[in-house]
C-alpha cells in the first residue's frame, strides 16, 4: 500500500492542491450582490450534494464544508463519521490536521511582530538568526551540494513569509539535498507512525533552535528573492518569532492569536481529553482508503519535535472558519482587535519581490501573500492555501466570504473530490443570485 501510495506523490502535488484554494476565475465579480440573496433557503444545495455523494461505504467516512459571509452565522454541511471504525458524528468541532494550512497562522503571527516594529519586513534575516549571515546556494537546482556559490544577497522576512528565500523543502526536493536535508534531521512534520514516502518519513530533530541551526547548514536551491519555490520558510519563521517575542513560538500563538480569537481547538498536540475528537486520516492506495493515521493512536497525541510552524496544527473547521472571519475583519472578531489592520492588509495582499512569478500549476496569475495564494483579476482579493491531507480554506477580503472543504485523506490529489467541491460552491453562489 505504501509503495502505491508514493507513486501517487510528486513535488508538483503540492502546488495543484494549492491551486484549489481560491474559488475560480469568474465567481468574485458576483460577490458584491450575494448578500441580497441570503434569505433564501439551502444556500449551500450543491455543495450539500457533492458532501452527500462523496461520503458513505467505498468513500469517505465524513467530511465538512462551510460557506460564511458577513453578519451571517456560519453554514456548516457535515456528514458521516470520524473514521470508517469510530461511530462519533463529524461535525464543526471534529479534529483535522490541517498541514500547510498552518502557514497563514504562521505568516500572519509574523506580520503581526512586523506591524508592531519588532521586525522589518524586509530586514534580513541574520540579524535575528546569525547562523544565516552567509549561505551558499546550489549552482545547479537539486544538483550537487559541493558545487555552490555564495548568496548574492541575504535573505529577508519578506523572503520567508513568501517562500522566496531559496530555502529547499524535504518534501519537495530530490537527490543529494533531500538526503543531506534528511541526514540533519530537517523533516518539518509528522504523518504516522509507519513511514510514508514523499512525505515526512523520517525522525526530525529536536527543537526549534536545533532545527534552525541545521537548516543554516545546508545549501539553498536558489538565489534569495528570485524564485517562488516552496520551502521550509514558515517553520524557520516559527523560530525567529519566538527569538523576537522572547517566548516559545506555540506559546507566542497561543497568547496571541489564539486565545484572542476564540480558536479553542487549535493545537500542536492534541489533549488527552480531547482525542475522541480526532478524526482518522487515511492513505489513498489506488481508490481504496487505508488508515494511515487512526485517532485513538495518532501521532498528533505525542508532543511535536519542534512546533512545525509549516504543518504542524490540528485545528476544527469552527476555529479555522474564526481565524478566516478575524482576517476578513482587518484583524476583529466578537469587538476584540487580534492582529492590526496593517498587518492584516499587508499579508493578504501580493508580496513577492519583485519580478517574481508564481509557478504556472498554479492555474492562471496569481500572487503570494504571508503564507497564502492571493487571486489576481476576477480572483482579486481572494487569499488562502490547502493542506496535504485533503483541507482546504479561503477568504474573499473584498466581501468578507469565507470557504472551507475538511477531509482526510493523502494524496489529496488521489480523487477529484476538491475540484469538484469547487465547482458546487460556484454553482451555488450563483444559483442564489438567479433565485432573487
Amino acid at each position: 500500500m505504501i509503495e502505491r501510495m508514493k507513486a501517487a506523490v510528486d513535488r508538483r502535488m503540492i502546488l495543484r492542491m494549492a491551486a484549489q484554494a481560491g474559488f475560480g476565475a469568474g465567481l468574485v465579480a458576483v460577490l458584491p450582490r450575494l448578500a441580497d440573496a441570503l434569505e433564501r433557503p439551502d444556500m449551500l444545495a450543491g455543495v450539500r450534494a457533492v458532501v452527500e455523494r462523496w461520503v458513505g461505504p467505498g468513500k469517505f467516512p465524513g467530511m465538512v464544508a462551510s460557506l460564511g459571509l458577513p453578519g451571517r452565522a456560519t453554514e456548516f454541511v457535515a456528514r458521516g463519521a470520524e473514521g470508517f471504525t469510530d461511530a462519533d458524528a463529524i461535525t464543526p468541532d471534529s479534529l483535522f490536521r490541517i498541514y500547510s494550512m498552518t502557514k497563514p497562522v504562521t505568516a500572519m503571527a509574523a506580520m503581526q511582530l512586523i506591524d508592531e516594529g519588532r521586525m522589518g519586513l524586509d530586514q534580513p534575516l541574520h540579524e535575528v538568526l546569525p547562523a544565516f549571515r552567509h549561505m551558499m546556494v546550489q549552482d545547479t537546482y537539486d544538483g550537487s551540494v559541493t558545487a555552490l556559490h555564495p548568496a548574492p544577497r541575504p535573505i529577508t522576512m519578506r523572503h520567508l513569509l513568501t517562500h522566496t528565500s531559496g530555502l529547499g523543502y524535504t518534501i519537495i526536493q530530490r537527490g543529494p539535498i533531500k538526503a543531506l536535508m534528511e541526514s540533519k534531521g530537517l523533516v518539518p512534520g509528522q504523518v504516522s507512525r509507519m513511514a510514508v514516502p514523499s512525505l515526512f518519513s523520517q525522525a526530525a530533530v529536536v527543537g526549534l533552535d536545533r532545527f534552525a541551526q541545521a537548516l543554516s547548514e545546508v545549501p539553498l536551491v536558489a538565489d534569495p528573492g528570485t524564485q517562488w519555490i516552496y520551502s521550509m520558510s514558515l517553520d524557520l519563521m516559527g523560530r525567529v518569532i519566538e527569538v523576537v517575542a522572547g517566548k516559545p513560538f506555540d506559546q507566542y500563538l497561543d497568547e496571541t492569536l489564539f486565545r484572542p480569537a476564540g480558536m479553542t481547538s487549535t493545537w500542536f498536540q492534541v489533549p488527552a481529553a480531547e482525542a475522541h475528537r480526532l478524526t482518522t486520516n487515511y492513505g489513498a492506495a489506488g481508490k481504496v482508503l487505508v488508515p494511515i493515521d487512526e485517532a485513538s493512536n495518532s501521532i498528533y497525541l505525542d508532543k511535536p519535535a519542534f512546533p512545525f510552524g509549516g504543518a504542524g496544527l490540528v485545528s476544527t473547521p469552527r476555529d479555522y472558519d474564526r481565524f478566516l472571519r478575524m482576517l476578513a475583519q482587518r484583524g476583529t472578531i466578537d469587538g476584540v482587535r487580534v492582529l492590526g489592520e496593517k498587518a492584516v492588509t499587508v499579508g493578504t495582499a501580493n508580496m513577492l519581490p519583485e519580478g517574481v512569478l508564481m509557478p504556472a500549476t498554479f492555474g492562471g496569475p496569481s500572487g503570494f501573500g504571508a503564507g497564502g495564494r492571493v487571486g489576481h483579476g476576477a480572483e482579486a482579493g481572494v487569499f488562502g492555501w490547502s493542506g496535504a491531507a485533503g483541507t482546504v480554506g479561503m477568504v474573499d477580503m473584498i466581501h468578507g466570504l469565507r470557504s472551507q472543504l475538511f477531509v482526510q485523506f493523502m494524496p489529496p490529489n488521489a480523487f477529484d473530490l476538491l475540484p469538484e467541491f469547487q465547482k458546487a460552491l460556484r454553482a451555488d453562489i450563483v444559483a442564489l443570485l438567479e433565485r432573487r
